[in-house]
């Protein structure tokens, strides 16, 4: 009974290896069109809106809304390997101290659970998160989790990805926006359903204030760095 359960669970592993392994190939060419949390936000509210969501490539999509996420959400996203591990011993520390933290996840990360997993908080969960984001690492250039973030993250109430956020908040495409409309798009990030960027709050202008300065700060913005290419905090 217990070598055929074994036998069972290394099958099940095996299994769960080879289709994680073909989805994460599958996705490194084809759009990604529907998410998890599409799903869940969909069917589990009734009076929930319909979906906005456009695929585009990233080379249809203005660098500053590229910058204004890796400067709002992990300034050292070009640089790591999916694993921010200044962010999480910070996220750590302040979690013993009782007190919460955002910028623990890498946008690697994010586009893990954003796109095979689910919004539950979870050792299971962030176990399958930290290997999905090694497989992404592994299987995809840089350039294109960024793209699969920009296309599948929550930006609003119903409207996912960047093309939708720039329709939704300033009615033209994401290759249009500007500095400070890119900016106002990722200061809502923290919290997409409460936030607005157009019209924004005080809170959210001053969020896109201080994104705007790290845009400016960051320096020359590439997504194929050169190994002694620096940039500024």
């Amino acid at each position: 009974m217990i070598k055929r359960l074994f036998t069972f669970i290394l099958k099940a592993i095996g299994w769960f290896v080879v289709l994680s392994l073909l989805w994460v190939v599958l996705y490194k060419y084809v759009p990604v069109p529907y998410t998890p949390l599409m799903a869940i936000r969909s069917l589990s509210e009734d009076d929930y809106p319909e979906i906005q969501h456009e695929w585009k490539a990233i080379e249809d999509i203005a660098v500053a809304a590229q910058l204004a996420v890796v400067c709002s959400e992990d300034q050292h996203f070009i640089r790591h390997n999916g694993f921010d591990y200044e962010a999480i011993k910070k996220a750590y520390e302040k979690n013993r101290e009782g007190k919460r933290l955002r910028g623990g996840s890498t946008i690697s990360q994010q586009t893990a659970k954003n796109v095979f997993l689910w919004p539950e908080r979870s050792w299971l969960r962030k176990g399958l998160e930290a290997y999905f984001t090694f497989l992404i690492e592994q299987l995809w250039s840089k350039e294109r989790i960024l793209e699969v973030y920009l296309n599948s993250i929550e930006m609003g109430e119903g409207v996912f990805g960047v093309e939708a956020a720039a329709q939704y908040w300033f009615q033209k495409s994401a290759k249009e926006l500007t500095t400070r409309e890119a900016s106002l798009i990722a200061a809502v990030l923290p919290n997409p359903r409460t936030y607005r960027a157009n019209p924004a709050s005080n809170y959210i202008q001053k969020r896109s204030s201080w994104i705007q300065r790290q845009m400016k700060n960051y320096g020359s913005f590439s997504l194929n760095p050169k190994p002694d290419d620096s940039q500024d905090e």
